[in-house]
């Protein structure tokens, strides 16, 4: 009986790991799908950077490609003020990804570890927050910022911004914390770390992927906001990217070139951004599906 036992199991491996395995035809299938959809997202990145480099007199032309590679839009849109209007949507969306992780890492860690009355409630309340689009808000948050006399639109953004995004760090963070057992922060308590020592030591490492995930939504929704932007904003100097690019194009004319060498230039950030943290935004992205 033992023996049958023993033999059954290497053959249930068996067929579990052939199971597993896909036919080379259905591979061939996935992997050709998987390229067509990925050439469907990046062809119009492409024709950015194509366009980008193309020639005046070539805008028209039937060719997909150009004839003549010109590069002085890349070259020349610094001369416009490009520089300074990087520099600003840095400080946005830098700013506001910096001052919602101070306000959503308290918030939710507390909302995690600890079932007070009105947690629901405050809960719900932060969900619909994310039910007010900005468009609505407007003439609100261009009258406070009359009122207030706050210093910059620059600073305006960066407040505007941290609350548009702080909803869904907080959200996200809970579910993260959440899945996060206790009893590891309370082991390492009684081995003498206080509750700031656990929670540095133990809780932020193992929640890492989920403040990666905020701090790239967060990032990347100040980068690309635009309608508050354009109403707080009145000098060139003060436009953030999304601004200085649609000055380029006008009521009569549209300068194609910069237009395209400026909305490649602002994808750039974003891409290292990328790059850097891909492989925690997936981990991040199913925090608190499975406890």
């Amino acid at each position: 009986m033992t023996d049958l036992v023993a033999t059954e199991r290497p053959l249930a491996r068996v067929r579990a790991d052939r199971a597993r395995r896909l036919p080379a035809s259905r591979k061939l299938i996935l992997a050709v799908v998987a390229y067509l959809i990925a050439i469907i997202f990046l062809l119009p990145y492409a024709e950015m950077v194509i366009t980008a480099m193309r020639p005046p007199k070539e805008l028209l032309s039937a060719g997909y490609l150009p004839h003549h590679w010109d590069f002085s839009n890349f070259t020349s849109i610094w001369k416009t003020g490009f520089g300074t209007n990087l520099n600003v949507s840095l400080e946005i969306a830098g700013g506001a990804t910096v001052l919602v992780l101070l306000v959503a890492l308290p918030a939710a860690y507390y909302t995690a570890r600890h079932r007070f009355r009105g947690r629901g409630l405050f809960l719900l309340l932060v969900l619909v927050t994310q039910m007010f689009q900005p468009a609505a808000m407007l003439v609100g948050i261009q009258r406070e910022f009359l009122s207030f006399g706050l210093p910059s639109p620059v600073f305006a953004l960066i407040l505007v911004n941290a609350g548009f995004n702080l909803a869904f760090s907080v959200w996200i963070l809970n579910a993260y914390f959440s899945s996060i057992p206790a009893e590891l922060e309370e082991a390492a308590m009684v081995d003498g770390t206080g509750r700031l020592g656990a929670l540095r030591r133990i809780t932020l490492p193992l929640a890492l992927p989920g403040i990666v995930t905020a701090l790239i939504f967060t990032f990347i929704g100040a980068w690309n906001e635009f309608l508050v932007a354009l109403t707080l904003t009145s000098a060139p100097n003060q436009y953030p990217l999304t601004v200085a690019i649609n000055n380029y194009v006008g009521q009569y004319s549209v300068d194609w070139g910069h237009l395209f060498a400026g909305s490649v230039i602002a994808t750039i950030p974003v891409i290292i951004l990328f790059a850097f943290i891909e492989g925690r935004v997936v981990s991040g992205l199913t925090a608190g599906s499975i406890k």
